[in-house]
């Protein structure tokens, strides 16, 4: 029993030190989900600068009088214009990066439950394979206990009849023992 007992509590060690490291990299897995949602943030607000800034380009007009737009004026909201796509492109790609991660996160989240659940599964049949054993351990304890006490009254049972014997063995000895006639 005390085998069994030093395995549980050797197997639970291990189980906390697989978890200790299993949290460890759920730690660097949420530094790198936070620090790739920041750059998609980052993106986000570089994103509407821009698009303030083309706004701000499309009403500004520098031709004759200020009525109209010059060919530099419309070349200007164009570039600012062509940032703000090859921004979109580059917040699709950080935003297509944070999905993996998260997707990569759930799935390591579920091959872990599983494993757990596998683990604890195991451990429950463990537990009933001990505590069956413990079970039929007792009931042995209790037959052999039973039988014992029926071999103790057998034995003194035998001691009684083989006292009862001698005495009578010393009584017809004494009984049949020839009388000395000279005293």
């Amino acid at each position: 029993m005390k085998k069994h007992s030093l395995f549980i509590i050797i197997a639970l060690f291990f189980v906390q030190l697989l978890h200790a490291q299993d949290s460890t990299a759920v730690k660097a897995d949420s530094l790198t989900f936070e620090a790739q949602r920041e750059r998609v943030n980052h993106l986000l607000n570089e994103r509407s600068r821009r698009f303030g800034e083309y706004d701000q380009s499309l009403e500004k007009k520098t031709g004759v009088f200020g009525l109209f737009k010059t060919k530099k004026d419309m070349q200007k909201s164009i570039d600012i214009l062509r940032q703000v796509v090859l921004n979109d492109n580059n917040i699709f790609l950080e935003t297509r990066k944070l999905l993996d991660l998260k997707d990569a996160q759930s799935e390591r989240y579920q091959r872990l439950a599983n494993e757990y659940d596998m683990q604890v599964s195991a451990y429950m049949k463990t537990i009933t394979k001990l505590q069956n054993e413990n079970d039929k351990l007792r009931e042995e304890l209790k037959s052999m206990e039973s039988t014992d006490t029926g071999n103790g009254v057998l034995i003194y049972l035998a001691v009684i009849v083989i006292i009862a014997l001698i005495i009578l063995l010393i009584y017809q000895y004494n009984r049949h023992k020839p009388k000395k006639l000279t005293e």
